[in-house]
């Protein structure tokens, strides 16, 4: 695996900002979109999002840590990973790369890639503070930079995959960079949030819209372009990908939320945690 040397900062955000430091969102609709105007968009918004993103949930995510999702499952206690020690891993939608630093010092050969030069800015950052050197890059997880079957195994924990327009490319990908017998673990929204309010509150577990229906989420900004988008499928739709690009789905995990954990990550919380399921976590092998 050839490594890449740390990205220059990112450039400067040029989205409006809304008083929460967040991108402000002129306009909300669903509509299908591409991977060019996808990708083009969230690359924006996560550069303009990402100190206001890492300011609400960089204590939760911490410097070296590994979190699956909300619900507060850890890569320590779950090992779905299995042993990473002189492993080659790849991790796509780092953001801050904890999850590599915390795969870095397991001693894991890593290598942290991200579409945001914003996120990738901070993870430089924190590189020099922990002390912790993983190689990063940017690059979008539909074109990853790296020569066949030249990692052992791959990770994302809610990076890339909700927002890309093509998961089935993006999972032929990640099949194509892993070696034969090597491991691919993504978590993703559930997809049963989706079809309900965005909202914390338990009394709003409603059905206010099709489950079915797959046109992304895009918010458009006061000129009408597209800055943010993110793309809903179904349990069989995430399935069909897996199988599509060639690679075995070993497991399909529903993460309860961990006794005592209090935190509310927007729809996720306590209360609703213990109502329904927030995360789909897939455990993907390929054939050796």
């Amino acid at each position: 695996m050839s490594l890449p040397p740390t990205p220059p900062g990112p450039p400067t955000p040029t989205l409006p900002l809304a008083s929460d430091g967040y991108p402000a969102a002129g306009g909300v609709t669903r509509r299908a979109t591409g991977p060019a105007e996808s990708a083009r968009a969230n690359r924006g918004w996560w550069d303009a999002a990402a100190p206001a993103y890492l300011s609400e949930h960089g204590g939760d995510l911490g410097d070296v840590d590994f979190l699956w999702c909300p619900e507060g499952l850890r890569e320590g206690e779950a090992r779905l990973l299995g042993d990473v020690a002189g492993r080659r891993v790849l991790e796509i939608g780092c953001g801050s790369a904890p999850c590599a630093r915390w795969l870095h010092r397991a001693g894991a050969e890593v290598l942290a890639l991200d579409v945001s030069g914003g996120m990738l800015a901070r993870a430089s950052e924190l590189n020099r503070a922990t002390g912790i050197p993983v190689p990063l890059v940017q690059a979008d997880a539909g074109a990853l930079p790296l020569t066949d079957g030249s990692v052992d195994l791959a990770c994302s924990a809610f990076g890339g995959l909700p927002f890309v327009a093509d998961a089935r490319g993006v999972l032929a990908e990640v099949a194509r960079v892993l070696r034969p017998g090597g491991r691919f673990v993504a978590s993703v929204n559930h997809p049963m949030r989706w079809p309900m309010p965005d909202s914390p509150d338990p009394e709003d577990l409603q059905v206010v819209s099709s489950y079915f229906d797959r046109r992304p989420y895009v918010e458009t900004d006061g000129a009408g372009r597209t800055v943010y988008v993110e793309h809903h499928r179904t349990v069989g739709d995430w399935v069909r990908a897996v199988v599509g690009a060639g690679l075995v789905l070993t497991d399909l995990l529903e993460p309860e939320w961990t006794p005592g954990r209090t935190q509310t990550w927007g729809q996720w919380s306590p209360e609703r945690g213990a109502l329904v399921p927030g995360t789909l976590i897939l455990v993907c092998d390929l054939p050796a």
